[in-house]
């Protein structure tokens, strides 16, 4: 987990301090004394993909500095049902306190990764990339799509900021997707990917005419796919996106697109039922 996912997650984990512990935990500090100390462990209650341990570390260790982390499942390694992803060490007040914190997190990027496995596996035999979105919980962007990755798919863009996505609403002020084309490229260094969104045959004509680097293909259905990828036959990159579920993804697979946006990923995702135990 590199730097920048780990300090949104530090940013993340200060909201969630303050919200779930606020001026301490009266139930714990109450009962258990402040030099206890324990192991504990989480075990999956359920087959999935792990990711977010770097931050479960975080968070215990924020909590006790004397923290011992011993991981015993990777990021992105499959764990099953019964099985130990990590094994630590620390005062009880910790391991309790920070219980719930840090399987929110644990638990929610575990089941993106999870999730991403099962649609990269589906056209594991396809040239084909599976891609995120933005449509992400609102502050764990760098998170959901660290998951994402970890699961074993490619991120597309991190935010409006790094790359051109030319939308319907766009198109209609700019007054057609040449102009709105045209615009950005009078503007933006040509080291920025310009994508445009379709609908139609029509329209993915006029953006492989406008020169976009990449032609989505919004809601179309399989048939009007085929027949774009044959009619851009490689000029642009191509992205299939709109309803991409996993009784479909074979079939969108096989048109040759280049890639296929998947909302579902983040925005819907069941979070991987995990435990923590105290072993001893």
């Amino acid at each position: 987990m590199d730097s920048k996912v780990l300090k949104a997650a530090e940013i993340l984990f200060e909201l969630a301090y303050a919200e779930d512990i606020g001026g301490g935990d009266i139930t714990t500090n109450n009962i258990i004394q402040p030099a206890e100390r324990k192991t504990a462990v989480f075990v999956a209650k359920e087959n999935g993909v792990v990711a977010g341990l770097p931050v479960a570390e975080m968070v215990f260790r924020e909590l006790d500095k004397t923290l011992e982390w011993n991981v015993k499942k990777q990021e992105g390694e499959i764990v099953q049902k019964g099985e130990i992803l990590t094994e630590f060490k620390a005062s009880y007040r910790a391991l309790l306190t920070g219980e719930r914190i840090a399987l929110n997190f644990v638990q929610r990027l575990s089941g993106i990764a999870s999730a991403t496995r099962v649609f990269v596996n589906e056209v594991k035999d396809f040239q084909v990339q599976i891609l995120d979105t933005r449509k992400t919980l609102p502050g764990y962007r760098l998170l959901d799509k660290y998951a994402v990755k970890t699961g074993g798919a490619t991120n597309h863009r991190m935010g409006l900021h790094d790359m051109v996505m030319i939308k319907d609403n766009h198109i209609q002020v700019a007054g057609g997707i040449k102009p709105a084309v045209e615009a950005v490229k009078l503007k933006m260094p040509v080291s920025i990917k310009i994508e445009v969104e379709t609908t139609t045959l029509d329209e993915v004509k006029q953006a492989l005419e406008a020169g976009a680097d990449i032609i989505m293909l919004d809601n179309m259905t399989t048939e009007m796919m085929a027949e774009a990828v044959k009619l851009i036959d490689k000029k642009a990159k191509t992205e299939a996106s709109g309803n991409m579920s996993i009784e479909r993804l074979r079939e969108v697979a096989a048109t040759g697109v280049d890639f296929i946006s998947i909302g579902s990923l983040t925005h819907s995702v069941k979070a991987l039922d995990i435990s923590q135990r105290i072993i001893d």
